[in-house]
């Protein structure tokens, strides 16, 4: 069997790609190799035995040439931001979800299952519960609010406090431009896939951490930044007030799972969470990367917030743990694994410089007004 990977040189992709390798999959990937994520060229840590094509997942022809002769399609290629830029999530992720859809229906291609990378950012502000009205679900942070540092939202109908609950796959209310490109893959995939018998299945990561992800993208993630700022000795600068609920998960742990509903047709036409299975807040993930680098953490709370962002991301995983996939490794192993690699990378300064001063120019990172 021979499987499709797109975005294969990238982060997860590559480490789906040597799973799939190591179970006796054919593995070809299609990748453009973005600046924004490489160096100019193919990956070091890619498996020789790999099919490369450098191509675009908005080209037709390049998208044709990869689907030739391919049994399964893992779609991961995309692009991740709270940028202002929103027709460039739409040109890449939707449209690139489309033309896989197209071809495989124009050239009666005999795919036997579509796998959708989408993301834990369709749920918005999630589901909460109220004590008074039960669960809700509020919507998006208002920006007036969130410049008088008022991070946490209230019920909708009493305003009374609310606690957050791990989302389920039935809700959705995508808050920003990425996340409502991410669900529109969703619903490409989903009604076409069973208009035209495909069988389709569309996975909601959460925080993926682990080795080969880049340190050039600006939206990495806390695991990166901070420990790129205590590497370099600084501290880690922590957004709002630091107590920011994530559930963060091994890459390892994601390529099981990419695997797991491939080679499951019980999978077949739905929508499954994929997380760690644990919540921490931001400040806790801070001291656990200082804990294991040796250092003392003394955080920042700068008061800065990103628009769009969401207060708590935590995901109820139950639903593909009843196809036997579960969680292998923990939060503690994952920081370490990355540390340990790197540690063996060039590193600088620049990459947090470069992120913080594009995010301030383009609008998203923003500061709570003074009181």
């Amino acid at each position: 069997m021979r499987v499709l990977v797109t975005g294969g040189a990238g982060f997860i992709g590559s480490h789906t790609a040597d799973l799939l390798l190591k179970k006796g999959y054919k593995v070809r990937i299609l990748d453009n190799l973005s600046p924004s994520t490489h160096f100019g060229k193919w990956p070091g840590y890619l498996d020789s035995r790999i099919e490369k094509i450098k191509g675009d997942v908005r080209r037709k022809a390049d998208l044709e040439k990869a689907l030739k002769g391919i049994d399964y399609v893992i779609h991961l290629a995309a692009i991740m931001d709270l940028r202002p830029e929103f027709s460039q999530f739409f040109d890449t992720n939707t449209r690139s979800t489309a033309l896989i859809y197209e071809l495989i229906v124009k050239n009666r291609l005999p795919i036997k299952k579509v796998i959708i990378a989408s993301s834990q950012f369709v749920y918005g502000e999630g589901r909460w519960k109220c004590p008074n009205h039960g669960e809700i679900f509020p919507e998006s942070r208002k920006l007036l609010d969130l410049e008088k540092d008022k991070w946490n939202s209230t019920c909708p109908i009493g305003k009374e406090k609310i606690t957050p609950l791990p989302d389920l796959e039935t809700h959705r209310d995508p808050p920003n431009a990425y996340a409502v490109s991410k669900y529109t893959q969703e619903l490409i995939g989903l009604k076409l896939g069973r208009l035209y018998n495909i069988p389709t299945v569309v996975l909601r990561y959460s925080i993926a951490h682990g080795p080969q992800q880049s340190l050039k993208n600006f939206y990495s993630g806390a695991l990166r930044t901070f420990t790129l700022q205590l590497l370099t000795g600084g501290q880690p600068t922590v957004f709002e007030d630091g107590k920011q609920l994530r559930d963060y998960v091994s890459v390892y742990d994601v390529t099981t799972a990419n695997l797991t509903v491939l080679e499951n047709e019980k999978a077949n036409g739905q929508v499954f969470n994929v997380g760690g299975g644990k919540a921490l807040t931001v400040l806790e993930l801070a001291n656990l990367i200082g804990k294991k680098l040796g250092v003392k953490v003394k955080p920042k709370i700068s008061g800065q917030f990103r628009l769009g962002d969401i207060r708590h991301a935590v995901s109820d995983i139950s639903k593909l743990k009843s196809l036997g996939w579960q969680p292998q490794i923990s939060e503690e192993t994952a920081v370490s694994q990355y540390i340990d690699w790197i540690k063996t990378q060039k590193i600088s300064k620049n990459y947090l410089e470069l992120a913080e001063e594009n995010l301030r120019k383009m609008g998203t990172l923003r500061k709570a007004k003074e009181k």
